[in-house]
C-alpha cells in the first residue's frame, strides 16, 4: 500500500521540535526503566486498520515497540502526541486525528506553541461498538497544573517545561 502524503513541513518552526524534544526528555526520564517508550518525531506506524499505510506522529507513548513491520511499529500507543502549526494544524485535527481514533489510540494530545495551549483528548466507545474521540480538559497558562497524562497519570508533567523556548 501506498503512504499518505506527504504534509509540507517547510513552514514548520524550530518551536514545533523545541516542544517535541521537551516532552521526550521530560517524559522520557520517567519511563525509562519500564516496558514504555516515549518516541519522538520520526517513527513511523503502520496498522492494518489504516490499510498499512504509513503515519508518523510528532510524539508517542507506546508499550508494545516489540510488534514490528519492516521499519515500522505495528503497536497501538496509548498516547499520541501533534504539535500543531500553521502548516499541519488542519492534517492533525482532521485526517491524522481520525485515524488515531480508528486504530485505538487512548490519549491524544494537541499542543499549540502558539497559544501556549494543550488539547487533551480521549478515546471513549459508544454502544454500537464504534469509538470517538471527545475533549477531556483545555489546558493553559491558567490551569497550567492541570496539565497530566491521563494513562499515565504516575508521569509527572510541567506545563513550563514543556513550552521552555
Amino acid at each position: 500500500m501506498g503512504a499518505l502524503p506527504a504534509v509540507d513541513m517547510s513552514n514548520t518552526f524550530i518551536e514545533h521540535s523545541f516542544i517535541i524534544n521537551n516532552f521526550v526528555v521530560m517524559i522520557g526520564k520517567q519511563i525509562k526503566d519500564s516496558l514504555c517508550r516515549v518516541l519522538g518525531d520520526g517513527i513511523q506506524y503502520q496498522w492494518r486498520e489504516n490499510n498499512d499505510q504509513i503515519i508518523i506522529p510528532d510524539i508517542s507513548i507506546n508499550c508494545n515497540t516489540r510488534d514490528r513491520k519492516n521499519v515500522s511499529l505495528t503497536g497501538i500507543p496509548r498516547v499520541i502526541v501533534e504539535v500543531i502549526s500553521d502548516s499541519t494544524e488542519a492534517y492533525d485535527r482532521g485526517e491524522k486525528m481520525d485515524i488515531y481514533q480508528k486504530v485505538g489510540v487512548s490519549e491524544y494530545w494537541l499542543i499549540d506553541w502558539r497559544k501556549k495551549q494543550v488539547e487533551i483528548y480521549l478515546n471513549d466507545g459508544r454502544e454500537d461498538g464504534t469509538t470517538y474521540f471527545y475533549l477531556y480538559k483545555t489546558v493553559t497558562s491558567l490551569n497550567k497544573e492541570e496539565l497530566q497524562l491521563v494513562m499515565f497519570p504516575n508521569l509527572q508533567t510541567d506545563f513550563d517545561e514543556l513550552f521552555h523556548l
